[in-house]
């Protein structure tokens, strides 16, 4: 009898656990479109800008939720970088052929905001996209044609908030020069800009960095229960990689430094299966470079050597650098997280690969000052400058973007 109730307590105890972390876990924008907010979709023709990322709680697609439903009319799908699946390589124009017999328009390539004709017989666009937190991840560029779209053909537009997967506290980097805007720096934002989809949806739209006479009606559809200093691994959600080269969430805490190497001719990891969390080249001595690192005495990150040969791997890098050549560097493992200066990292390991390697060290045309967004970076590396004094150039615009930023923080 005593063992039948202590079973009892213990069924009891981990039914209240499950529970109580179930009730904790981040509720998303896309699940309380649907249990609160079905309003803003419902009797009406929508236009849906996603892809696969877009998945409720219960692990169904946004899209076959709307299609399910005979209260909304699904009248468009909009695909950003890497297409409706996330399947297409980086950099790749996409055309995403639909067996859905619902229009399938792809915003990545010569078109990359809808147009007139796309957005005929829409009542209302919806997005729902999974951003991972740095200016450059084209997910945000999308976002911010899409709200000019929606202000220049006066359709309202509603965001379905996400999770800053790599936490929504931190906040580093250089504004963008205006004469470096590209869909890589779409905005005037830090590199690192510590927000939400939501919450630049509305900085974009109230701060009227869209260029267009009238702001867009923009909805945003608040998260439950996320709090700032959350990484994803903290949401109680599964982690559903964004696209081809951010297989976890590691990776995404390593993109805003590591991302700088694609101006540069040090690959990146791409032909791996660790894009961005090794970095090497033919030219380089992997242990010397580990070794240059460590005088640095970082205790948020530990370095090795290694070796690795870059291949073409259909749906994530079919082109990477230095296709089937042995390439020599080092290995990346994060340590503590919370502490990693992903951006400063990834600025200073620069500067070491141009002073170890002066002849060998190339830049790839002009793509780190559009990823950077000024020339300011290349300048500092040629002129062999402490990264540090780089770190002070951009302080004192970012602290007025912090201000600004206040005003749009729903969480």
């Amino acid at each position: 009898m005593i063992l039948l109730i202590v079973r009892h307590f213990f069924v009891v105890l981990v039914l209240f656990l499950a529970s109580t972390s179930y009730s904790q876990s981040v509720k998303l924008g896309a699940d309380l479109l649907f249990s609160e907010n079905i309003d803003l979709v419902k009797n009406k023709s929508v236009g849906v800008i996603t892809n696969h990322t877009a998945l409720l709680k219960d692990g169904t697609h946004l899209v076959d939720t709307l299609i399910n439903r005979n209260d909304v009319k699904l009248a468009a799908i909009f695909g950003p970088e890497h297409g409706l699946k996330g399947n297409a390589p980086d950099g790749e124009s996409i055309e995403d052929d639909s067996k859905l017999h619902i229009p399938i328009y792809s915003l990545y390539g010569k078109v990359n905001k809808p147009t007139k004709e796309m957005l005929n017989n829409i009542d209302v666009l919806l997005f729902d996209i999974q951003d991972i937190g740095a200016r450059y991840y084209t997910y945000i560029s999308t976002l911010f044609t899409c709200i000019e779209a929606a202000a220049e053909n006066n359709i309202p537009i509603v965001v379905l908030d996400r999770p800053n997967p790599i936490n929504g506290i931190t906040v580093d980097g250089p504004l963008r020069d205006e004469e470096f805007k590209s869909f890589v720096a779409i905005a005037p934002i830090p590199i690192v800009h510590g927000m939400t989809i939501g919450e630049l949806a509305l900085l974009f739209n109230e701060e009227r960095y869209i260029e267009s006479p009238d702001k867009a009606d923009l909805k945003i559809v608040k998260m439950k229960n996320w709090k700032r200093e959350f990484f994803y691994d903290e949401c109680g959600l599964s982690w559903v990689k964004p696209s081809p080269n951010m297989p976890k969430l590691e990776t995404a805490i390593l993109y805003p430094g590591m991302c700088l190497l694609e101006g540069v001719n040090i690959s990146e990891g791409r032909g791996t299966f660790l894009p961005f969390e090794q970095i090497g080249a033919p030219f380089i001595n992997g242990q010397l470079l580990a070794d240059e690192i460590q005088k640095m005495e970082l205790t948020s990150i530990s370095v090795t050597p290694v070796e690795f040969n870059p291949v073409s791997i259909d749906t994530m890098s079919k082109y990477p650098k230095y296709l089937n050549e042995k390439c020599f560097g080092i290995r990346l493992k994060i340590l503590d997280r919370h502490n990693f200066e992903s951006l400063r990292f990834g600025i200073e390991l620069l500067h070491v690969l141009k002073r170890l390697y002066p002849n060998d060290f190339k830049y790839r045309k002009n793509w780190l000052d559009k990823l950077y967004g000024s020339e300011e970076l290349k300048i500092s590396i040629d002129n062999n400058s402490a990264p540090g004094k780089l770190f002070d150039s951009w302080t004192k615009d970012l602290d007025k973007f912090k201000e600004v930023r206040k005003r749009y923080l729903f969480y």
